[in-house]
């Protein structure tokens, strides 16, 4: 083995001008692969923030509600409906709608509000870095991004502005609630969601249902669905799916992102296999050296095979540099480029399936010399 590996270093490092080339044509595909899962990867965790964050075990929503940006309206009264049902141990309505907030200069801006209760498990602020999440109580009071500061004319907690003409003031601040639409969250209680909004008191976006521990989910999502009319149930996991699909696939961004990722493979894998090609090309006569004095097929397949996982080691490895200075440069961005543990793993193993997949083209010229050629120089 330790021939062998010799032997691929060795003609791997012989032309140094073209193992930069194939270094760098596999940094840069594995870089654009990076990049667009990683940006899917970041999507789709962003289109779901807002339901895995939300306490609650089923959702009660408008029929034909898309994801959970969709600010379609249910009369409120299905709530007592579904307080009603065996099992259900709460129920919370929750508003959402765009507004326009008015900066200090006069400019506005729209935001996009959650009204919730704030004395109830349903979904309120995370990761607060300043302020207090109780202050929301005050009249008034809101939570914001610090992300946005900017975008929405406060720099810190106390700071004020408008919504459709009512007074706020920014209690409390949070980092890394971001939105993939660009739009700022903009957090408040149930009743002040309800006014900033314009949607009537009678109303709700959502009925965030909690079940009792030892209750069925499934059971009481059926027994809600014959309560209640002119609603969807949805568990958490129903709702994340759906949204997600919307937003990937029924907008199109995650077939964009797919392309993308589909295409830096191929311009990486072409531009592996033509240098392997080449190299294997330029050593023919050493190969068929070997093949005259009994070498046998395995034996060659190996060397050239070696040559194959040296490059992606090597690639794979600049490519994690630079996809790591990627990561660090977006991730106070819109939207982040998100590479898990399991994706690391994916790329590696994508990077060796494209570089030994690569030395198949080496392989099949190599397996045609006629050994006799040694013999004829």
């Amino acid at each position: 083995m330790s021939l062998k590996f010799r032997l691929a270093s060795r003609n791997l490092f012989h032309d140094r001008l073209r193992f930069v080339a194939t270094i760098v044509g596999i940094v840069f595909s594995i870089v654009l692969v990076t990049v667009q899962l990683g940006l899917y990867a970041g999507f789709r965790r962003m289109v779901t923030t807002m339901i895995d964050h939300a306490q609650a075990d089923l959702w009660i929503m408008p029929t034909g509600t898309k994801c959970f940006e969709d600010p379609s309206l249910l009369d409120e009264r299905q709530r007592f409906r579904a307080l009603a049902v065996k099992g259900v141990t709460g129920v919370t309505p929750l508003v959402i709608g765009y507004a326009q907030w008015r900066l200090p200069t006069g400019t506005t801006t729209p935001v996009f509000m959650i009204g919730a209760e704030l004395d109830a498990a349903s979904l309120h602020p995370w990761n607060v870095v300043a302020g207090r999440l109780g202050e929301l109580a005050i009249p008034g009071a809101v939570a914001i991004e610090q992300s946005y500061f900017s975008r929405l004319g406060v720099s810190s907690p106390g700071d004020t502005a408008e919504i459709r003409d009512q007074k706020v003031q920014v209690v409390a601040v949070t980092k890394g609630i971001r939105s993939f639409t660009t739009t700022p969250y903009v957090f408040t209680d149930l009743d002040r969601g309800h006014a900033y909004t314009g949607i009537p008191a009678n109303k709700a976006s959502y009925l965030l249902v909690r079940v009792a521990p030892d209750a069925d989910v499934d059971d009481i999502k059926r027994d809600l669905r014959a309560s209640l009319t002119d609603v969807e149930v949805l568990t958490t996991g129903e709702f994340r799916d759906r949204s997600q699909s919307f937003w990937l696939f029924g907008t199109g961004a995650g077939a964009a992102l797919f392309g993308g990722a589909l295409l830096g493979f191929i311009v990486g894998t072409v531009i592996v296999a033509q240098t392997l090609y080449s190299s294997t090309k330029d050593h023919l006569n050493e190969f068929a050296t070997l093949r005259a004095i009994g070498s046998s097929s395995s034996y060659i397949y190996t060397v050239i095979i070696w040559q194959a996982v040296l490059s992606a080691i090597i690639g794979f490895a600049g490519a994690a540099a630079v996809s790591g200075a990627v990561v660090s440069m977006t991730a106070d961005s819109a939207l982040p480029v998100t590479v898990t543990p399991a994706l690391t793993v994916g790329l590696f193993l994508l990077t060796l399936v494209m570089c030994v997949g690569s030395a198949m083209a080496a392989i099949v010229k190599i397996m045609r010399i006629d050994p006799t050629l040694v013999f004829t120089r």
